[in-house]
């Protein structure tokens, strides 16, 4: 009697989940130009285009073109907004400067590879794979030269991990009231990275029992380098020439970079060309003049390689504004260096209430995680934030909480709980509550 109770509940939940479903679904319709109520059917406005129903679209009265018009393909040209951006004020030369991911734009976890940020320290270098070489010495019992077909014959594996840059939202730091979430943000990406294991190749070369750490240099004109501990190098950090199942493109490292997934992507050496193992950093320019982050008693913290526990609402966002009220779904993304995401709280009142988020994409360790709530906009101003917590316990802190222990000058780590201002007419704002 108990269990027919129990199934006859469960059946009674069901339908009322397929009911508030439909109710979401036909609000949703009445954004495409109304809906009737009780019935799905789509009023056609005056003066709407005449390939809308119940026309029939002209492009289906034609053949299309045929297979191989373009041999490496292109997105629609519907589609040609979907693009990387720069900011003309933020550096001095587009030499050493950056581009962002358009992530309003990006649906699921995996950034198209043609779209992920770019960072240069000296300008895109053109790479013959051919005579690029990586070099593998110091404190190892057998240096090894690796051409590419050499390093192609190691046994490779494939991961999906987030890329971000440092000063990724950096610029908020101050106070900074960037107009996109792809500026506010938009030093992030997330791909699927094929290669091969450093820790395979030190296991070639031989490593002797004093060593701690790795330095890696990339083939740029800056030579940026990095030091890396041997514990990373030992862990899941992974020398990679393929990038979304295709050969990485020139400037996401062509034709071999380092991941250490889950760190500051400045570790992520691209164009790698030499490895030197060693029992100390070597306190290069970029670990000491730049990607150090100053405290508020005038010391800098180094060293600082985790990306902290992140979220971000994508849509509504200021370059996905509503179009009028009504049924809409809030999505963004989360991540974390740390490992997976454990849940995401989204709040409509400024961080006064939270509500659980839905998670709608894979769950991975330190990858790009989404998620969405539904949301009956009534046309009345909003304040909308995420916030995400990772396996560790790790809680998105506000922007008050981190400049608590951070201070304000810093410029790398910025990933405090962040803000829309939702307005009345649909549009979207980028604010700053402590």
């Amino acid at each position: 009697m108990g269990r027919s109770e129990d199934s006859n509940s469960e059946k009674q939940a069901k339908l009322k989940e397929i009911s508030e479903r439909r109710e979401f679904l036909l609000g949703g319709l009445g954004l495409m130009g109304g809906a009737a109520a009780g019935s799905i059917g789509i009023i056609q406005s005056a003066g709407a285009s005449s390939n809308l129903p119940p026309n029939v679209p002209a492009w289906t009265k034609t053949l299309g073109t045929g297979v191989v018009t373009n041999p490496y393909g292109q997105p629609s040209p519907f589609e040609a907004d979907v693009k990387r951006r720069t900011v003309d004020w933020l550096t001095a030369d587009r030499l050493a400067s950056i581009s962002f991911t358009p992530l309003g734009d990006i649906k699921g976890i995996i950034t198209p590879s043609a779209v992920v940020f770019e960072r240069y320290h000296s300008g895109l270098p053109q790479i013959d794979p051919n005579q690029h070489r990586l070099m593998i010495h110091g404190m190892v019992k057998r240096p090894l030269i690796l051409s590419m077909d050499d390093l192609m014959r190691f046994p490779s594996t494939s991961m999906i991990r987030f890329l971000e840059c440092s000063a990724n939202g950096g610029m908020e730091w101050r106070g900074a009231q960037m107009d996109r979430v792809q500026f506010t943000h938009g030093m992030l990406a997330c791909c699927e990275w094929t290669g091969v294991l450093l820790s395979t190749l030190l296991e070639e070369v031989g490593v002797s029992r004093d060593a701690s750490w790795v330095l890696a240099e990339g083939a740029d004109g800056s030579h940026l380098s990095r030091s890396i501990p041997m514990e990373k190098a030992l862990d899941d950090a992974l020398v990679v020439f393929a990038q979304n199942g295709e050969a990485l493109r020139p400037e996401q490292g062509y034709p071999v970079r380092l991941i250490n997934p889950g760190w500051e992507g400045n570790t992520c050496v691209k164009w790698l060309r030499r490895l030197e193992v060693g029992d100390r950093p070597w306190y290069q320019r970029e670990e000491t003049s730049k990607y150090t982050d100053l405290m508020p008693d005038g010391r800098a913290r180094e060293f600082s390689f985790v990306q902290e526990c992140n979220s971000v609402i994508t849509s509504p966002s200021p370059e996905k504004p509503l179009r009028g009220k009504g049924k809409y779904w809030i999505e963004g993304l989360a991540w974390s260096g740390r490992g997976k995401i454990k849940k995401v709280d989204v709040s409509l009142d400024g961080g006064i209430s939270f509500r659980p988020a839905r998670i709608t994409s894979l769950v991975l360790p330190r990858a790009l995680t989404r998620f969405g709530i539904e949301f009956d906009w009534d046309g009345s101003p909003a304040l909308l934030q995420s916030r995400a917590v990772d396996e560790t316990g790790y809680v998105q802190p506000t922007f008050r909480q981190l400049r608590d222990v951070r201070g304000s000058s810093s410029i790398y780590h910025k990933n405090a709980i962040h803000t829309w201002k939702l307005m009345p007419d649909g549009g979207v704002a980028n604010v700053q509550l402590s």
